[in-house]
């Protein structure tokens, strides 16, 4: 375990109201600027003390005799972007803006495990320095991402005053968004609306749920584009709202997931059988969820004009059609 080190130090008193809560949940409740993640990795390296005793279980609960905990907070270290030149399908630049065609496998902006060799290291190097503390420092310019094996299209901001009009956009839903997706199965009816908050999943933190009590409101409507024999269908999916894994789980939810999708993507052998051996092949070899952002509309931030972008399916995901059909 690390010893506590010359790192900014956090305390507080156990209340008796709060015996019996588990430690994570009370220093998330008392410190809620450190996400939850952040807590439990420092608990689990032995970041955290309870009356100068390590306590190195997160789900610890916090007993009677309980008094003073305190928290060691290594400091941030700073991320240095740069800007690298990687491949960029761009599909509009203006002076406020551009809209991007992203591929599927690059992750959108630098992350523990993907430090660089992200779009926005592409749009640094693309766009110049300029970019740089727009809207947030890790995420220069970003208004909305994609997940990294999800493709198409996607805008960013290229100053502050077009990030702050998109924000308001996205904050609002009031855009235009249609996805593209490969289902295990067909949903029934063949045109629907799916309405059901999604929240983290308390089962499996890197997952979402529906979670009525304790989510946020997510719609998305659906319709069936193209029957893939009897296992599988195209769909297009617009969103009302914009959730973390929004079109995911609400199509898991009702029962058609994602082709590919390592979270949500389970199918039924029965649902297998449906295809013989040289498609069950390419299902199996397909390497991410069959999630395409094929639309985007909005109105420009500073031009106060509709705009309106489309992206065809990529190769990988027309193959996956044409073995299927």
């Amino acid at each position: 375990m690390e010893e506590f080190d010359d790192s900014e130090k956090l305390s507080l008193h156990v209340g008796e109201d709060e015996r019996g809560k588990r430690l994570d949940h009370l220093l998330a409740k008392h410190f809620p600027d450190i996400s939850r993640s952040r807590i439990k990795a420092l608990i689990v390296k032995g970041q955290v003390r309870i009356d100068n005793a390590v306590v190195a279980a997160p789900a610890h609960r916090l007993r009677q005799s309980d008094g003073l905990v305190e928290m060691s907070v290594p400091a941030a270290v700073a991320v240095q972007l740069v800007g690298q030149d990687l491949p960029l399908d761009i599909l509009f630049e203006d002076e406020h803006l551009i809209i991007i065609n992203k591929a599927a496998g690059m992750v959108v902006h630098p992350a523990p495990g993907h430090p660089d060799g992200t779009l926005v290291n592409a749009l640094l190097h693309h766009c110049g320095e300029s970019l740089l503390g727009i809207g947030g420092e890790r995420r220069p310019g970003i208004v909305h991402r994609l997940d990294k094996d999800t493709s198409g299209v996607m805008v960013v901001a290229k100053h502050q005053a077009a990030h702050e009009g998109l924000s308001a956009l996205f904050a609002a839903h009031d855009l235009e968004r249609v996805y593209q997706a490969v289902l295990w199965g067909a949903p029934s009816p063949t045109e629907g609306v799916v309405e059901g908050a999604i929240g983290r999943d308390r089962m499996n933190r890197k997952k979402m749920a529906v979670d009525l009590k304790h989510g946020k409101e997510a719609v998305t409507h659906y319709r069936v584009l193209r029957h893939l024999g009897l296992g599988a269908a195209l769909v297009a999916c617009r969103l009302e709202t914009g959730r973390t894994h929004q079109i995911r789980v609400h199509m898991s939810a009702i029962g058609h997931s994602l082709l590919g999708d390592p979270l949500y993507g389970r199918a039924s052998p029965a649902r297998r059988s449906r295809f013989d051996e040289s498609q069950q092949k390419v299902i199996a070899e397909f390497p991410r969820q069959a999630l395409h952002a094929a639309v985007l509309g909005f109105v420009h931030p500073i031009e106060k004009t509709f705009i309106r972008f489309e992206s065809e399916i990529p190769a990988d995901m027309k193959n996956l059609l044409d073995a299927l059909s």
